[in-house]
């Protein structure tokens, strides 16, 4: 079964295949977004407005969200609560 998590203004990725979720204020952060940027691995979420959350799937792209990374983190864990419960 998939799972399917918001990452903001309906944009929606696959929970299952999501690594890790970052803040982007590193400067490591920014190099990790400009590598994937170059190798056309990036995904921006964001609709222009300011990233917030930096998000690392398995496959190696890197999707820019505006959303906090602990709201990404919660909706993640509230998904599992509720497949849990299934």
């Amino acid at each position: 079964m998939v799972k399917l998590i918001n990452i903001g203004f309906g944009n929606i990725a696959s929970a299952t295949r999501i690594v890790a979720i970052i803040s982007p204020e590193s400067q490591p952060v920014k190099r990790l977004i400009k590598v994937a940027r170059d190798s056309n691995k990036l995904i921006d979420a964001t609709y222009g407005r300011r990233t917030r959350a930096v998000i690392i799937m398995d496959s190696d792209h890197v999707i820019l969200s505006s959303v906090q990374p602990e709201t990404v983190s919660q909706r993640l864990s509230q998904q599992d609560d509720l497949t849990d419960d299934v």
